[in-house]
């Protein structure tokens, strides 16, 4: 499946009907972010029931704020709505490829019960 362009008008539309959604935040004038763009790209094509989507960040600064985005290129990872894995850097192709099997595995039910219970340390 070849990457989607994540924008404000279809963001959270695809993060609500996908199950498991990456992000890559990049920009057109950043080095790392040309060399990262192709291996993203070739990942995508491995995993079929995952969406792999891009936010230029200069075009879209909402997104990019909204995920505190410090550094470019970063790598975010959305499984069922919650933000499960976001890492700054360029990642090699088998990092990658780990952490996509990886969120694919992830428990739900118990990354969110360790969501409560720091929920509710927190209102102590």
């Amino acid at each position: 499946m070849a990457t989607v362009k994540l924008t404000s008008e279809n963001f959270n539309e695809i993060v609500e009907k996908n199950k498991i959604v990456f992000i890559d935040f990049w920009a057109e004038w950043c080095g790392p972010c040309k060399q990262y763009g192709p291996i993203y790209e070739e990942v995508s094509n491995e995993f079929e029931d995952v969406v792999f989507g891009k936010v230029n960040t200069e075009e879209e600064q909402g997104i990019a704020a909204y995920f505190q985005i410090r550094s470019i290129p970063t790598t975010a990872a959305i499984k069922e709505g919650v933000v499960v894995f976001m890492q700054p850097g360029l990642l090699p192709k088998e990092a990658l490829q780990d952490v996509v099997k990886q969120v694919i595995e992830l428990d739900m039910d118990k990354v969110r019960e360790e969501i409560a219970k720091e929920e509710a340390k927190n209102q102590q």
